[in-house]
């Protein structure tokens, strides 16, 4: 078991996987993407107590 979780670490942590195209998070985005991932949070929270609340 424990040589398969090796192999599939060494194979998640492959060069081939930095690739040059197109990102979910652009380089450099880490400040704006905290925040706009935060507020999707709070949002949904505040969905979910909404919705629940009304029940």
């Amino acid at each position: 078991m424990k040589k398969m979780i090796f192999a599939a670490a060494a194979l998640a942590a492959s060069p081939a996987l930095a690739h040059s195209g197109a990102h979910l998070h652009p380089h450099g985005a880490g400040t704006w993407l905290v925040v706009a991932l935060a507020a999707l949070t709070v949002v949904g929270t505040m969905v979910v107590v909404q919705i629940r609340g009304r029940k």
